[in-house]
């Protein structure tokens, strides 16, 4: 029996590769002189694409690829899939939802402990000497005694930071595209009423056109001085220049972010900021939880060619 031919268009782990080399016919894209030409040559055999949070599957790619059956994405976000127009063309698109939800949960929090306490910042004094030369550490405004926590994107990762949040006394208010049923949390309209109603703002909103610099200038005046925000959903859902001119004005106290607009890139106007603490997109990225949802996303694939459907299609393609 033939191998489905899939296109890897950006690296994947190597324990990835090896199982997608074994169980398909492989096309890696980045390791093509001409890319675009390679694309032309194979586009009417490829049946599958490997994707990840760093590929761009748009409509032009889905559109080059006549017998595309399936797109699945290594990762829960899947903002660089066009996933509305795989939907009209039938093609099926999965993500990694579940298994990597603990995982950021915890990088959540630790970025809130981060950000409030100012840990970056003292060890950084303890690093360069100054606890013996010049006493000890400032105390911090920050705390979380008595803080209120407004998450933005009450999904699973927004529930599992939730219960973690409970547990430090925080008590939790969000908002979303809409009011949940069974959720005994404060629910608000917009973002601008969540962030008045807190001194937290936790985005774990997806990217994409709907959500763009959602968190803009108002939202974080209506945070206050005393606001804290923190991003481990998508870069581009708060406005970067608005959020520096923030924390550099004193508008709001302090932010902890994990993702940035154009990765890999962080401004370096944050970068220079004591008041930002900033993480390289490591949310999720532990050896065991990576090989967990690298392991589902190849479920998909497998289900998918041999059985006809998938493990945890998109919204867009579950029905």
């Amino acid at each position: 029996m033939d191998k489905p031919d899939i296109l890897i268009p950006r690296p994947l782990m190597r324990s990835i590769l090896k199982v997608l080399d074994r169980d398909y016919t492989t096309h890696k894209l980045w390791e093509m002189a001409d890319p675009e030409a390679y694309l032309d040559s194979v586009a009417q055999m490829i049946k599958g694409i490997a994707s990840s949070p760093s590929a761009k599957v748009d409509a032009n790619l889905v559109d080059r690829l006549p017998n595309l059956q399936i797109v699945a994405n290594f990762g829960v976000g899947y903002d660089g899939i066009d996933a509305r127009h795989c939907a009209d063309r039938g093609i099926m698109v999965t993500n990694t939802p579940d298994v990597l939800t603990e995982e950021v949960a915890d990088t959540a929090l630790g970025l809130l402990i981060m950000a409030v306490r100012e840990l970056s910042a003292s060890e950084r004094y303890l690093r360069a000497g100054k606890w013996q030369s010049d006493g000890p550490y400032p105390l911090t405004h920050g705390t979380l005694r008595g803080r209120k926590l407004g998450i933005f994107g009450l999904g699973r990762i927004g529930k599992a930071i939730a219960r973690r949040a409970e547990a430090f006394g925080l008590e939790i208010h969000y908002h979303g595209r809409r009011k949940q049923d069974g959720v005994a949390y404060p629910y608000h309209r917009n973002l601008k009423e969540l962030a008045a109603a807190c001194d937290t703002l936790m985005v774990v909103a997806p990217g994409g056109a709907d959500t763009r610099h959602a968190v803009d200038a108002d939202v974080l005046k209506a945070l206050g001085p005393n606001g804290v925000v923190i991003n481990i959903g998508r870069g581009s859902v708060i406005d970067e220049q608005a959020l520096i001119t923030a924390l550099k004005n004193g508008v709001i106290l302090a932010a902890g972010l994990d993702v940035f607009e154009e990765e890999p890139r962080a401004p370096a106007e944050l970068i220079a900021l004591d008041n930002a603490v900033l993480l390289p997109h490591v949310g999720s990225a532990s050896i065991h939880t990576r090989e967990a949802m690298g392991s589902l996303m190849l479920d998909n694939l497998a289900t998918w060619f041999k059985e006809g459907h998938a493990v945890t299609p998109v919204a867009e393609t579950s029905g």
